[in-house]
């Protein structure tokens, strides 16, 4: 299980021995800012006394067969999958039946009146093995991000947003972390290299700390949540979203568990 109040995120540009791009895949997109200010302090979850989501992202019929990706363009990235190569990080059916890397959070039912408090902690986002990881990221409205290098080889970042502004950077070797942030709530934006096709990631940008995104065992955690009725959204790269409406109360549990069929 993997509980996330904040996330990462990346950023980009276009090098000779970075990273490149198909066509971006369909995503879920919200073009809302956070809450606005009621005037007090900035909240944040009472986990003590608010409520909780819990729940599980399912996978339903045949695992699919993910592609070993061709990396042979470049040694470098050749050379860190020797022997075994890279699996293409699109669908990965857990153990136990459930989707790792899909990003869950509170798409409304949150109180007007209230503007949460931006984790000051980054978010990583790495590049490894000619990878971004993790796969998929969350984050805040504000929230700083890092992006590093772990490479002997030149990368570059670009996320294709819709409604913040996009960039696009290159990242060498041995290169200092690179701080990013997105402005605008946004879910889920893309991020490609423009050298290397393979290389895809996604973050999600959230106006409020209540998001996660599922791990090895495909479960997530949401809490702190105020007293109410929400609709809580699932979205996944290849499978797109879904939604179902929970009401939970103070120090009340319930659980929302999503099915995607292959």
């Amino acid at each position: 299980m993997k509980k996330i109040w904040m996330g990462a995120v990346l950023a980009g540009s276009l090098i000779v021995g970075g990273c490149g791009g198909d066509k971006p895949a369909e995503t879920a997109k919200t073009e809302a800012t956070a809450p606005a200010a009621a005037g007090g302090a900035l909240a944040t979850p009472d986990e003590a006394n608010g409520g909780t989501i819990t729940g599980k992202v399912a996978f339903a019929g045949e695992k699919p067969k993910m592609a070993t990706l061709d990396m042979s363009a470049n040694p470098a990235c050749e050379r860190a999958h020797k022997g075994s190569g890279q699996k293409s990080e699109e669908v990965i059916v857990n153990e136990n039946g459930t989707l790792k890397y899909a990003f869950v959070w509170v798409k409304s039912g949150l109180p007007a009146d209230k503007q949460w408090a931006v984790p000051t902690t980054a978010v990583s986002l790495d590049q490894n093995g000619c990878m971004y990881k993790p796969h998929v990221i969350g984050l805040m409205t504000g929230q700083s991000f890092e992006i590093k290098n772990s490479d002997p080889t030149n990368h570059n970042i670009h996320p294709m947003p819709t409604v913040n502004p996009d960039w696009n950077e290159s990242q060498s070797p041995g290169q200092a972390a690179m701080t990013k942030s997105f402005a605008r709530q946004e879910v889920m934006i893309p991020v490609k290299c423009n050298v290397h096709p393979w290389m895809r990631s996604y973050i999600g940008v959230v106006g409020h700390p209540f998001f996660a995104v599922t791990g090895d065992d495909g479960t997530f955690t949401i809490k702190g949540l105020p007293p109410g009725t929400y609709v809580i959204q699932s979205w996944h790269e290849k499978y797109g979203p879904m939604e179902q409406t929970v009401t939970v109360g103070a120090k009340e549990s319930k659980t929302v568990d999503f099915s995607y069929k292959g």
